[in-house]
């Protein structure tokens, strides 16, 4: 009963505020309609931004945004295609689409952007588009265009490349070849992708002593990191930790 009137108090002071400070009307519906989530967003995206609380709301207000209204960043980029059709603009759409799993279509504006870039062709549209073919299930037109791309003078964009051949590689059962890949740029590349990628593999293959020794450096680079970069991949490092957790507790570390 407390946990009630609790958020009926809340929902009445933010729809007050709403009100009182000239917000959209918008607003109130949602807090009338959704009270605890509601409420929590209005806090979180109109009320804490001018109380002097530091930026970490600003981040906190964009993840209750996406929540709230996922698909914006879609619209956006259509409205900003639908005023000017660049490579920019087809590439945002793409982005923005690739981001919700849409890969059809993300394929189509990559496809497009590509076209529209100076002189026919840019590298970067061409990986982005590479790995939306990929994620699509359309593995050897992927692999296809991945093996023919030309090398980047950037060791960095190189080892990307090299990350996204290692997961084909794992998805067409050359797994020794993608084993090697995701150790070899695992070296270099930051965060830890890699390092999962080749634990997952190990484990599928029955080798989970293996699989500790990729996870063991995932622990280490995550706990290096600082708190708002490793929410970015916060599931992988999560199963990372879970995953070792279970490995060790097995006798195996």
């Amino acid at each position: 009963m407390p946990i009630l009137f609790a958020i009926i108090a809340l929902q009445i002071a933010c729809a007050v505020h709403c009100v009182k400070s000239g917000r959209s009307g918008t607003w109130v519906m949602v807090i009338v309609f959704f009270p605890v989530i509601g409420s929590l967003a209005y806090v979180v995206m109109e009320v804490l931004p001018g109380s002097g609380v530091p930026q970490q709301v600003g981040k906190a207000r964009a993840k209750a945004a996406a929540k709230l209204d996922p698909d914006k960043p879609i619209r956006l980029a259509r409205e900003a295609l639908e005023t000017a059709d660049t490579a920019a603009t087809r590439v945002r759409l793409a982005d923005a689409l690739a981001d919700r799993a849409l890969w059809d279509e993300a394929i189509q504006h990559y496809e497009q952007g590509e076209l529209k870039a100076p002189g026919g062709s840019d590298r970067g549209i061409r990986l982005k588009l590479i790995r939306a073919l990929f994620e699509a299930g359309r593995t050897k037109r992927a692999r296809d265009m991945l093996e023919g791309l030309e090398p980047s003078s950037l060791r960095s964009d190189n080892d990307r490349a090299s990350l996204l051949l290692a997961r084909m590689l794992e998805a067409e059962g050359e797994h020794e070849r993608a084993l090697a890949l995701y150790a070899e740029v695992g070296i270099r590349l930051p965060g830890a992708e890699a390092q999962c990628r080749e634990a997952g593999l190990l484990l599928s293959l029955g080798r989970r002593s293996e699989a500790m020794v990729p996870l063991a450096e995932a622990e280490r680079r995550a706990k290096r990191m600082e708190k708002s970069e490793r929410a970015k991949d916060g599931e992988m490092y999560a199963w990372a930790a879970e995953t070792l957790a279970e490995l060790r507790a097995e006798g195996l570390g």
